[in-house]
């Protein structure tokens, strides 16, 4: 199948290199932030671990001081072309789930929108901030960046090595020369990528708020709806969890009542990511639980990260 789309690839290829070439001689317009503006993105479709790495820089850069916001399309939301701040009352439906899930875990403000430029230009607008951080909009070459990280899952990496449809490449592997920083979830890094792994914290009932190592739980029922379900089932039975069954939602997936209560009987405890989560809370079970994750990274690879950033943000301008 692979090889019966290679001509759809190339030609692919061939728009893709064609408007990056178009930004980088200037013939199309790049937005200038008056703020610095990290972007991290991954070169292949499908989930890397992008979201818990963009809560793990806003709480780092949080923990120094700092006012940070972020931007994202909201993928799985309807905001279409129009652009929206996120608020607590905002639904994933609108906004997306990931976004929503960043805007809850971090508080900092978030805006999702198409052009990730008018994002930004309603972020500097409404709030004074040091810096602002895309998640995804590697490939959205309409707004200038000051960094780009590239998150690599690690087991997979990048697949066949074609690009899409024939495989999973957005963009072809020689761009990763021209990145800041590549973070690599899982697998084995290679010379000069930052390792990075996702843990489990306690599961939250998501009817009541109560918190709990999972291992505490009854036995269990896991689903997930995110790119790689079989990351959050590994994670799950690496912490002991005994799970009586696993369900798999496609990604962004929008949920109702009744899909959810049948996956369980008993009142038995019902797992899901907490992406799944930001989407089921106006219809939550006391029997439903999910699992945030966090970002890990070795001192070395964080102090990398955080220092890249600092140097890009004007001396004096945190607002302790």
């Amino acid at each position: 199948m692979a090889c019966l789309l290679l001509p759809l690839s190339v030609l692919y290829a061939l728009v893709v290199t064609l408007r990056r070439y178009t930004y980088q001689i200037g013939l199309l317009p790049r937005w200038q932030a008056p703020l610095p503006v990290i972007v991290v993105g991954n070169l292949t479709v499908g989930g890397t671990g992008k979201t818990p790495l963009v809560i793990w820089l806003v709480q780092q850069l949080q923990a120094r001081g700092l006012q940070v916001g972020v931007v994202a399309r909201g993928y799985g939301g309807q905001i279409g072309r129009g652009v929206q701040e996120i608020y607590p009352a905002c639904s994933a439906t609108l906004v997306g789930d990931e976004p929503l899930l960043i805007a809850q875990r971090t508080g900092a403000p978030v805006v999702v929108a198409a052009k990730r430029a008018r994002a930004v230009a309603l972020l500097c607008q409404r709030y004074h901030l040091d810096a602002i951080i895309a998640d995804d909009g590697l490939q959205h070459y309409g707004l200038q960046r000051d960094l780009e990280f590239v998150v690599i899952e690690g087991q997979r990496r990048f697949g066949n090595g074609y690009w899409l449809p024939a495989g999973p490449l957005r963009e072809g592997i020689g761009r990763l020369q021209s990145v800041d920083a590549l973070i690599v979830h899982g697998g084995t890094p290679e010379p000069g990528e930052l390792p990075m792994q996702l843990r489990l914290l306690n599961a939250v009932n998501l009817l009541t708020g109560e918190q709990c190592p999972v291992t505490q739980l009854p036995p269990a029922v896991a689903m997930a709806g995110i790119a790689h379900p079989e990351h959050f089932f590994t994670l799950l039975k690496q912490q002991g969890v005994s799970l009586q069954g696993t369900t798999v939602f496609r990604d962004h997936q929008p949920y109702r009542l009744a899909m959810l209560q049948s996956l369980t009987l008993d009142r038995q405890p019902l797992l899901m990511t907490e992406k799944d989560a930001v989407k089921c809370r106006l219809f939550a079970q006391t029997n439903w639980w999910f699992l945030p994750v966090e970002a890990v990274l070795p001192n070395w690879a964080e102090e990398a990260l955080i220092q890249r950033i600092m140097k890009k943000i004007p001396h004096g301008s945190t607002t302790t």
